[in-house]
């Protein structure tokens, strides 16, 4: 049994900081002494204590912590960190924009405009979907042109984000989905991995939370698979590849799935599984 000093300097927490995470009920001593009041800890919580060290010191709020000590589980950790990561980097991106027009403010004097975070042209969504449609299938002709420019990569890759965005706006989950496959798809045309795989991999994540199957679900797999090859990694491609190809057999339609076998046999360096 540790005392709240020990366990303060074993720990790297402060004795009042131990106080208030037995208060809180976030982390409380193995006992306490009916007579003194002192608090004894079990050199057991250590792990748990130093835990809440570090992820404090990255000012983790206690309600996440809490929920990593509850799990007791690594990827529940990392999880936590990598969401708190997205919000400090919003936070440093909303800090860099004040940054910016203060600089504005001191070197051009008070009348100087502010960022306008409005869109210049407001947009009813019928015009919003047309747009994403025509964005999508000019993509498309560009994936399929052999001749491909520099300047039309790029075109190519900034027209599918743009497609992909307006369907956030106004596309059903399927929509969305099949605009990350895009974006996924233009990234393996450029021979980008992980761009690839950071797409393809949201294919598969609004499938699964939107309960979308058949077609879509056995593409997602596919873009996986894609994303693989093009990192060259053959033995998770043909993971991929075999869990596409048990996904087409739910395919009700038989041209779609036709579609998805013959696209799987353009993944590089796959052999034919069927």
């Amino acid at each position: 049994m540790l005392g709240i000093g020990p366990m303060a300097r074993l720990s790297g927490l402060t004795a009042k900081a131990l106080r208030h995470y037995d208060r809180v009920g976030l982390l409380r001593p193995a006992a306490v002494e009916e007579s003194t009041g002192i608090r004894r800890y079990a050199d057991t919580q250590l792990p748990a204590a130093r835990l809440i060290f570090r992820l404090r010191s990255v000012d983790v709020p206690l309600d996440e912590i809490r929920r990593c000590l509850a799990a007791d589980d690594e990827s529940v950790v990392r999880e936590v960190l990598l969401a708190h990561r997205t919000k400090l980097e919003s936070r440093l991106a909303r800090i860099t924009g004040d940054l910016h027009d203060i600089a504005h403010f001191l070197n051009d004097g008070l009348d100087h405009p502010m960022t306008d975070k409005k869109p210049p042209v407001e947009m009813s969504p019928e015009d919003e979907r047309r747009l994403a449609i025509w964005l999508f299938n000019s993509v498309w002709d560009l994936m399929e042109t052999e001749e491909r420019t520099r300047d039309d990569d790029d075109r190519m890759l900034h027209m599918a984000h743009a497609s992909r965005y307006h369907w956030g706006q106004v596309g059903a989950p399927v929509n969305r989905a099949r605009g990350e496959w895009q974006c996924s798809r233009v990234y393996a045309l450029l021979r980008r991995p992980e761009p690839c795989l950071h797409h393809a991999q949201r294919v598969l994540d609004i499938c699964q939370e939107y309960g979308i199957a058949d077609f879509d679900l056995a593409f997602a797999y596919e873009a996986l698979a894609r994303g693989h090859a093009v990192a060259g990694d053959s033995e998770m491609a043909r993971d991929m590849t075999e869990r596409a190809l048990r996904a087409a057999e739910d395919i009700a339609e038989d041209g779609e799935r036709k579609i998805v076998l013959d696209d799987l046999e353009t993944i590089p360096g796959q052999p034919r599984f069927w």
